[in-house]
């Protein structure tokens, strides 16, 4: 980090707080004020006076209130300031224009599908239906990759311990999201792999993918083979065979449906990284591409913000009964709306999850909210899309995956090696994280404070198209690919 930088940035004018872009020691002279304690990178430095029970803003918007007085200079943490949030809420709609950079169309190298949509990655994927055959699906998928090698961009077999004893919504939400996954482009063959026996039948599982995807699906039920490995290996070069042939073509970002997506977040997250995808998210959607924020948790707090920027009424309304049922699904379990940041997070400097959300929304940039997508459901109007899961990386993940993302952008504070169906791009908020985990992160945001928005903006544009069009990620490199599911209901 340049040593030219300030030791602490304000984010808005209307801060009281700012934030340690490096340790602060007790004594510093900082804007103007005497540091009185040691202030950790990425936490939080008074700028003014506060009484007990006094809001406290970053990002122009309050994130909790104090609980005793605090003095300028001195560290704000969850020692003195703790969440202001209750439970559901009216919401109001409000107009407020979009402030979206118009920068301009960028190509990048893709697939073409028949049915128009396009993918990063031409590959076969094997769905279990059940938990019960998942090992038998990476064992099919293993041999499948030793006998195709590099024919096309991967085999992939997605294992989980869901498709039985669920009943109800709880079995719904599970076939919705394995459908999804199915229909997602850059799965250009895929096989369903069942046993037979299980609540997920093969049928209901055909019958949710959208129809236009189910070209491209083979089925197997392993109680009815005689040899499921040698079935399933059949299938598997079967769809090998339909989908080599295709080649890459110069595309459109308009031809893009990015995830957005944070996990370990930190002080600087909000800072660098999550602004960094807010750009980009803005530039996708300005040409007619598609951004999709989920971890509706994580938005508590700052929701009013996001939901000012719907479409319509329908969209407004849509959107606001989504916060106000995941506010719900807590309450109904006896926890409160609150119960976030992680450990991990507080670590970092974020205290409260009205910040953490102010921080997390910023991944969805200026856009214009176009959609609210159930969970398992696909996005599939152009814009910014918001859809239903909860924050939990893997499940959150999986579900923008589902919902059509050809690739995930995922930021992190603290670091994750995680990746998931599509490729997982992993965005670092500091230096430190960079450095230390190069095997993990592509792309360092804190760029943004060395050289300015935007050089980070071109130096991760180039970074993503490279990757859209084959480059393969550090999560794809180390075989990081995973898939977990929501799970909601009793267990029989």
């Amino acid at each position: 980090m340049s040593q030219d930088l300030p030791a602490v940035l304000r984010v808005h004018a209307a801060d009281s707080v700012a934030v340690a872009l490096r340790p602060i020691a007790a004594g510093e002279q900082v804007l103007g004020l005497t540091v009185r304690e040691p202030v950790a990178a990425g936490h939080k430095l008074a700028l003014a006076a506060h009484g007990t029970g006094d809001p406290v803003v970053k990002y122009g918007l309050p994130i909790g209130r104090t609980t005793r007085p605090i003095e300028p200079g001195e560290h704000v943490h969850s020692h003195n300031l703790a969440t202001a949030l209750a439970g559901e809420r009216d919401y109001t709609p409000s107009v407020r224009q979009s402030a979206m950079r118009t920068v301009g169309d960028a190509q990048w190298q893709g697939y073409r599908r028949a049915d128009g949509q396009a993918a990063t990655r031409n590959e076969v994927w094997i769905l279990p239906t059940v938990g019960c055959v998942g090992l038998t699906a990476e064992e099919i998928a293993r041999a499948a990759r030793l006998r195709h090698g590099d024919r096309i961009d991967g085999i992939h077999a997605f294992s989980h311990p869901h498709g039985c004893s669920q009943l109800g919504d709880d079995l719904a939400g599970t076939r919705a999201l394995l459908a999804g996954l199915a229909a997602n482009p850059n799965a250009g063959g895929v096989l369903l792999l069942g046993l037979g026996c299980e609540s997920n039948q093969i049928d209901a599982l055909l019958a949710a993918i959208p129809e236009a995807a189910r070209g491209k699906v083979r089925v197997l039920s392993s109680q009815s083979a005689g040899d499921e490995l040698a079935a399933g290996a059949a299938l598997v070069d079967e769809l090998v065979e339909a989908i080599a042939p295709a080649r890459r073509e110069p595309l459109s970002l308009a031809d893009l449906v990015i995830g957005l997506k944070c996990g370990g977040s930190d002080g600087l997250s909000g800072l660098t990284a999550n602004p960094l995808l807010g750009r980009l998210a803005d530039r996708v959607c300005a040409v007619g591409g598609r951004a999709i924020l989920t971890e509706i948790p994580e938005i508590f707090g700052a929701e009013q913000a996001l939901l000012d920027r719907a479409a319509d009424r329908t969209v407004f309304d849509s959107a606001a009964a989504l916060v106000n049922r995941f506010k719900r699904y807590y309450l109904d379990q006896g926890l409160p709306v609150s119960e976030n940041p992680s450990p991990g997070n507080l670590a970092g400097g974020i205290t409260t999850l009205e910040e953490k959300s102010a921080g997390a929304v910023q991944k969805a940039g200026q856009a214009r909210l176009t959609s609210v997508v159930d969970y398992g459901g696909q996005a599939q109007v152009p814009g910014l899309a918001l859809l239903e899961a909860p924050g939990n990386d893997a499940v959150s993940s999986s579900a923008l995956a589902a919902a059509g993302a050809t690739l995930v952008l995922f930021t992190t504070g603290r670091g994750t090696p995680l990746g998931f169906p599509v490729p997982t791009v992993k965005v670092a908020s500091n230096h430190g994280l960079a450095q230390a985990k190069p095997h993990w992160i592509d792309f360092d945001a804190a760029l943004a404070l060395d050289a300015g928005a935007d050089a980070a903006d071109a130096a991760f544009l180039r970074q993503l198209l490279a990757i859209a069009s084959g480059q393969r990620t550090m999560a794809e490199r180390a075989g990081q690919r995973a898939i977990a599911i929501w799970k909601r209901g009793v267990t029989l």
